[in-house]
């Protein structure tokens, strides 16, 4: 059971199995969102927290593999467990290719399928976790000047002092005045550092 609960979908049209799946994750301590069709879960407010989807493959409208295509191409990132009573190893292997963390076929055992879901929240955790630190670094980088971005650049590209003023047209004072400032506004103690932060933002340049 889960010590930190989370939300999770279940998209299933067959109405006795899906209110069966609402009692088994309710008693694990989760909390559940019970759907009949893809549709309804576009329209959910999915909360700023650990989330999953339980997805059946065969649904009205939608099919569960498209609707995981649609959910890719609009950057809607939630872990996938899809369920079936009618799986194939090309279905299998599509899923999984596109980033479903596990594939079920009908019956499954109840620990299956929670097991499946404790990796799915603690997968999604991780990723808003990560999401939180980057919005946290660019929060700081924001509060460099351009020259300073700049400086960063290089920096964490590995050139030295003197090769920065070379490529900037400017002393090498100026550079370890900007460079001081760097380090102060994020808030490091190391180049090793800065280069993680660099690398986390997206912005590390190649060494020119």
């Amino acid at each position: 059971m889960l010590t930190k609960p989370g939300m999770v979908f279940v998209v299933e049209d067959d109405d006795s199995f899906r209110e069966a799946l609402g009692r088994l994750l309710r008693s694990a301590g989760l909390q559940v969102k019970l759907l009949s069709s893809a549709q309804d879960f576009l329209i959910q407010d999915v909360p700023d927290a650990p989330c999953c989807l339980v997805l059946d493959v065969k649904l009205p409208g939608l099919s569960g593999l498209d609707f995981q295509s649609e959910l890719a191409e609009a950057n809607i990132e939630i872990p996938i467990i899809f369920m079936t009573g009618h799986g194939t190893i090309p279905m299998t292997v599509q899923a999984m290719k596109a980033g479903a963390l596990e594939f079920l076929t009908k019956p499954f055992r109840d620990d299956q399928l929670i097991k499946a879901i404790e990796l799915a929240l603690e997968r999604d955790r991780n990723r808003l976790e990560g999401e939180k630190v980057v919005s946290a670094l660019q929060t700081r980088f924001d509060t460099l000047t351009a020259r300073e971005q700049e400086i960063m650049s290089f920096v964490t590209a590995g050139l030295l002092n003197k090769q920065i003023a070379a490529q900037m047209g400017i002393s090498e004072k100026t550079v370890k005045v900007h460079r001081g400032n760097v380090t102060r506004k994020m808030g490091v103690r190391s180049v090793a550092e800065l280069v993680r932060m660099a690398d986390a933002l997206g912005i590390r340049r190649v060494k020119p």
